[in-house]
């Protein structure tokens, strides 16, 4: 499966809520900062995002702290976006909520 066009990459993005297109060394990538009261929270989404990534068998790259937690989503084995990277960022989205 090819890495999704840039016009693509924006149709798709409209679909999802307010993850961030980015190009980085010409790869695109989904990223998204989430804010939590605490590092308690924090921890608690970043283990229900885990458990989606097992699932899925998709897994991004996850850093967080007191109070926050980011998330960047790509497919590395086509350097860029595909639609399950869309997939997984709204099933992360549902965890936020």
């Amino acid at each position: 499966m090819p890495a999704l066009t840039e016009s693509s990459i924006q149709e798709l993005n409209n679909k999802i809520k307010n993850w961030n297109v980015v190009k980085e060394d010409q790869v695109f990538k989904l990223t998204k900062y989430f804010k939590f009261e605490n590092f308690e929270k924090s921890l608690s989404f970043i283990n229900q995002v885990s458990i989606i990534a097992e699932t899925e068998g998709h897994h991004p790259d996850l850093s967080f702290g007191w109070g926050y937690a980011n998330i960047i989503i790509f497919t590395h084995a086509v350097k860029g976006l595909t639609e399950s990277d869309f997939i997984l960022a709204a099933k992360i989205d549902q965890v936020s909520a």
